[in-house]
């Protein structure tokens, strides 16, 4: 017999027996198994309940919680539940899973295998949930969750970008720059290490945007307008005046009107580069950096993304405003002349486009003690056919070889003066590779003048390492991560990359390494930029030693700032094995 207000569900042989109702009620609560679930069974005032026994946020027997008015609490971290639903009330737990039950002849019954909800669309919820409570247990059991979906990497992606764009009225910021670099090498990582990178950007984004105020979309204007070249210059003069409400509109409406990209590339880098290296070069570099995203999460959301820029834009600090741009030799001018010049310079070199490859040369030229000799080789090179990207290319190798020429004498803080110039010129060298252009092109000679003023950081300059004819490279992930469990293990772990790149029959097998050995820490802004643009560097140059020099700058970066006390990595490991289903609290 069926008692009133409880439905069978199943037949009896799919089902769990409890025990009987009356034993049940007297106890107040059994732990049964089935189906692949431990599952805690209450006895409450109107019938029974049943839930999984782990406490979804860290793995508590729940059959050790209390019930009182329908609430289950857990005692390890007080989550309460709904017992009827499963339902939590507190943010940081998430909803404990529920099992239906029936009584029958006086013996209560649990359905071990009800409906599972659908994966992605709970995971993505939860993940929601856990970036607007900036909760990284959550993000991290949300993520884990997601990639065991059959949701691809591009779901995370993109409710990060919608998030980070949304909840902060400054706009682009460089946690969204993170969260782009970790998609942008996460098919170097090995499978188990993708998650981790995406938890990686994810919460950097949650944590910049906690406590911000939204950022409101503007309207596109209601115009009859439809010329690129109208939209590209009314974007250019109200970012040369600080207007960023006019800005943005402007930008809005040509991507609504359904511009090319092509079009959209050319008006922000245009404006990205009408003044002297705005903001250090970091506006180059977010703009870069918002292009990859959408290159990751589809064109539709240029919208959302592209117009998180503006502000960022329209208030950068600007060059022409610094004391060591015009003192002692006014580089500003030196870089305005230069500038002014280059349209014809260009044109004249039409014919010849494409006949120059001496960028070693170039880069050499560009680290001497010289900003005029710098700007001369430049120019000599457009001259004699360098085209876009190789002018790039050189300046990036340039910057490269800055970092990995640091000397570690030097004050600790100016290994960071050094990456600025350095994640700038990567910048600039992937968007002149993107959208080319004599207008972008203008900033090859501001970037130079960057890495000029860095130089005294190469004085004396560290000797770059030789790789060994007998080096070891079997073992270089176990032992790149061992040494840099010391501090400033940083000519040491240098040696290894050199040797494991030069000697290794798979060289690419190092790319993986250096990610983790990043991501196991507690990295910040600058450890996400240099991997991702060294990572870069690396592929477009592979198979020369310039690329090897890149990965020699990249591994001294991290060297000297690891270990950290690696606590994301506590809090993810956590969420991994509440997904395996370990034990995480004990009382041994």
């Amino acid at each position: 017999m069926i008692e009133r207000g409880v439905i069978l569900i199943a037949t009896i042989d799919s089902l769990i027996n409890a025990g009987s109702a009356d034993e049940l009620r007297e106890r107040g609560c059994a732990v049964v198994t089935g189906g692949g679930h431990t599952i805690a069974v209450f006895a409450k005032e109107d019938g029974f309940a049943a839930v999984d026994n782990r406490c979804p946020h860290m793995g508590f027997p729940l059959d050790r919680g209390t019930v009182k008015n329908g609430i289950l609490t857990c005692h390890w971290h007080h989550a309460r539940f709904d017992l009827a639903s499963g339902g939590t009330f507190d943010p940081f737990a998430d909803d404990v899973r529920s099992f239906p039950v029936s009584v029958v002849d006086g013996n209560v019954y649990v359905d071990p295998n009800p409906p599972e909800p659908d994966p992605v669309e709970r995971w993505s919820k939860r993940l929601e949930e856990g970036m607007e409570d900036n909760i990284r247990l959550v993000i991290a059991k949300s993520v884990l969750g997601l990639n065991s979906s059959p949701a691809e990497y591009q779901v995370p992606l993109a409710i990060g970008a919608r998030f980070g764009t949304t909840y902060s009225d400054d706009g682009w910021g460089p946690a969204m720059s993170m969260l782009t670099c970790t998609a942008n090498f996460l098919h170097h990582l090995r499978s188990e290490g993708r998650p981790l990178a995406l938890y990686q950007g994810l919460r950097q984004v949650s944590t910049e945007c906690a406590g911000q105020p939204p950022r409101f979309i503007v309207e596109p204007l209601p115009t009859g307008e439809t010329r690129a070249e109208v939209f590209k210059q009314w974007f250019r003069d109200f970012i040369e005046v600080r207007d960023s409400d006019g800005a943005e509109r402007t930008l809005r409406t040509a991507i609504e009107l359904g511009l090319p990209s092509e079009d959209i590339h050319d008006m922000v880098f245009a404006a990205a580069t009408d003044r002297i290296y705005i903001d250090g070069g970091h506006v180059v570099d977010f703009c870069n950096k918002a292009f990859e995203l959408l290159d990751h999460i589809g064109w539709e959301h240029a919208g959302q993304v592209l117009t998180s820029l503006v502000v960022g834009m329209a208030s950068a600090r600007r060059s022409e405003e610094l004391n060591s741009w015009r003192n002692p030799i006014d580089l500003v001018t030196m870089v305005q002349e230069a500038r002014a010049g280059l349209p014809e310079l260009w044109d004249s070199a039409e014919g010849v486009r494409g006949g120059w490859d001496d960028e070693s040369a170039l880069a050499d030229v560009i680290l001497e003690d010289d900003p005029s000799a710098t700007v001369a080789g430049i120019n000599r090179a457009v001259s004699e056919g360098a085209n876009a990207e190789q002018l790039g290319s050189a300046v990036a190798y340039a910057a490269f070889l800055r970092m990995a020429r640091f000397h570690t004498s030097n004050e600790f803080g100016d290994w960071d003066t050094v990456h600025n110039t350095l994640t700038a010129a990567n910048a600039l060298h992937q968007a002149l590779m993107r959208a080319p252009s004599v207008e972008l092109l203008r900033a090859v000679y501001d970037t130079a003048m960057s890495i000029y003023l860095d130089r005294f950081l190469n004085m004396p300059p560290q000797r770059l390492p030789e790789p060994s004819s007998n080096g070891a490279v079997d073992d270089l992930p176990e032992r790149l991560l061992v040494e840099m469990d010391s501090q400033q293990r940083v000519e040491e772990s240098a040696r290894l990359v050199t040797n494991f790149v030069a000697n290794s029959s798979e060289p690419d097998e190092v790319l993986p390494a250096l990610a983790h050995a990043m991501l196991r820490e507690d990295s910040t802004f600058h450890h996400f930029q240099i991997v991702d643009a060294a990572i870069k560097q690396y592929e477009h140059r592979k198979g020369d030693d310039s690329a090897r020099h890149c990965l020699v700058a990249m591994v001294r970066f991290l060297a000297a700032h690891y270990p950290t006390p690696r606590a994301v990595s506590q809090t993810y490991n956590i969420a991994v094995r509440l997904q395996r289903g370990d034990e995480i609290f004990s009382e041994g």
